[in-house]
């Protein structure tokens, strides 16, 4: 008797994984579109759609009635046998480098939160919030956590960025502020030297509107680098995160943002955001169906609190 995995790799298998990942979204009651509908938009002939639906049922992944001129609908779905025959695998995220226990906490939510919807998932961390979205656009990942204000900077830039879900603001940073390495300083001054992360759009914006009118000299480099380029004196200031600088214990002059635009900026700032590729409707249908942001949220919260300790 044939194998189900050779039954999946057979034309009727293609087009069975194909209704899988559309019937995947759908609840017990709702009516499926027709065979002919099917047979349109996956280009294929009316009994290739029959013989998939036929092999879905057989399967154990879906049930359905006819119901005449009414329709056919859903009767019963098992989600983890459609997971397997649409084959997702598992889902991939990526975020910014775990560094505070409010990074921890979105972690350890995403996770929990995968766990919860039955759906297997794995997470990277990766530096910068315009690498994550460049990896998501070359198919690395299903979805990237950044900013708000740089997922909306990025959906400027890129045509294939979708912004699925804008998070409570303080889900992604506290507040940011003006790191100087003198003690003495109080602001920006002409003729300093700005550290600057060109990947990161947060602290790239956010840096040049505090330095907006100043004669500085901007020195590239990475966010996670910029502790260290003080201690060396390499540069004089910049802006940084407060959440790992109260963490963290780190003994540095700080002072709040001040310009006008960088504190409108950095309202946006603190929100967290995901994004996905809009070209990934299925996965869209799955995140908003599946995924409780609002618990991710409250996880987030129990961590920060000290009554969770962070998974991920």
């Amino acid at each position: 008797m044939q194998s189900s995995k050779r039954k999946l790799m057979s034309k009727n298998g293609e087009v069975a994984m194909l209704l899988a990942r559309e019937f995947i979204s759908y609840d017990v009651g709702d009516r499926i579109r027709t065979i002919r509908d099917y047979a349109e938009i996956f280009n294929t002939g009316r009994g290739t759609v029959q013989s998939a639906i036929k092999l879905l049922e057989s399967e154990g992944a879906i049930r359905l009635e006819s119901r005449g001129h009414l329709g056919t609908f859903i009767l019963s779905v098992d989600f983890n046998r459609l997971w397997s025959i649409a084959d997702f695998g598992v889902v991939m995220g990526v975020m910014p480098l775990p560094y505070s226990k409010r990074y921890e906490g979105l972690a350890t939510g995403l996770y929990k939160a995968f766990e919860k919807a039955n759906i297997p998932f794995s997470l990277a961390f990766m530096r910068g919030a315009e690498k994550r979205i460049q990896a998501l656009d070359m198919g690395k990942y299903d979805f990237a956590i950044t900013s708000k204000l740089a997922a909306l900077h990025e959906k400027d830039k890129y045509e294939y960025i979708d912004v699925v879900h804008i998070f409570n603001e303080g889900s992604y940073v506290g507040e940011h502020i003006i790191i100087f390495r003198d003690n003495n300083i109080n602001r920006i001054e002409d003729g300093m030297r700005i550290g600057i992360d060109p990947a990161s759009p947060d602290q790239f914006l956010l840096t040049q509107y505090e330095c907006e009118g100043k004669n500085v000299k901007y020195i590239e480099t990475s966010y996670n680098q910029i502790v260290e380029k003080l201690k060396n004196k390499e540069i004089d200031a910049a802006v940084w995160n407060e959440d790992e600088i109260r963490e963290k214990g780190l003994k540095f002059n700080i002072k709040k943002l001040t310009n006008q635009k960088s504190l409108e900026v950095n309202k946006k700032d603190t929100a967290a955001a995901m994004v996905i590729n809009n070209e990934n409707l299925e996965f869209k249908k799955i995140i908003k169906k599946y995924i409780d942001m609002n618990y991710i949220e409250e996880i987030q919260e129990e961590v920060l609190k000290g009554n969770i300790i962070p998974m991920y």
